[in-house]
């Protein structure tokens, strides 16, 4: 099923694994022989979905691929694994990590969508103007009756936390 949110998105496999993924999505798969910066496409898109139209592969959707930049190369979180049987001396322990690439989605099928990281960067633009408007005002000065002189600005007083009343010991 495609996301409820999105128009457009896919059905895609990598590692055997199989990823529901839009234009924009960051996901984790299995490491990738790539390096950080680069763009893979992977080709095994079992479901595509734009708005009304819905291709289905069987087993692979043709001619459709997903286009992905590689960001960076992690571990998972630690698993452990115990097995333990009282009176019997049998104490095994398995553990580790497994290490996985995070990918995020540029386009699929072709189509670019409208990434979640742009519509971050241009809603940051909006908003440096005005705090640089904000940074850029001038404090105005205070002006005594009959007098041009500007008063200099008090320093400012740190407060010291308060003392702990002491318990008073009760006298019999």
């Amino acid at each position: 099923m495609p996301k409820p949110d999105s128009s457009l998105s896919a059905v895609v496999v990598s590692g055997g694994k199989q990823y529901r993924v839009a234009p924009g999505d960051k996901i984790l798969v299995d490491r990738l022989a790539a390096e950080p910066g680069s763009s893979l496409k992977l080709d095994r898109v079992l479901l595509f979905v734009n708005g009304d139209e819905i291709k289905v592969g069987s087993p692979a959707v043709d001619g459709l691929d997903v286009e992905v930049m590689v960001l960076q190369h992690r571990r998972g979180p630690r698993i452990e694994s115990l097995r333990y049987k009282s009176k019997k001396r049998v104490r095994v322990h398995h553990g580790g990590r497994a290490d996985l690439t995070a990918l995020e989605i540029i386009a699929v099928g072709g189509i670019k969508g409208e990434t979640k990281t742009e519509t971050k960067q241009e809603t940051k633009k909006e908003a440096r103007p005005k705090a640089e408007a904000k940074a850029k005002a001038k404090p105005r000065a205070k002006v005594a009756a009959g007098k041009a002189e500007v008063e200099a600005p008090e320093p400012a007083v740190e407060a010291k936390p308060a003392k702990r009343a002491t318990r008073k010991k009760e006298t019999k």
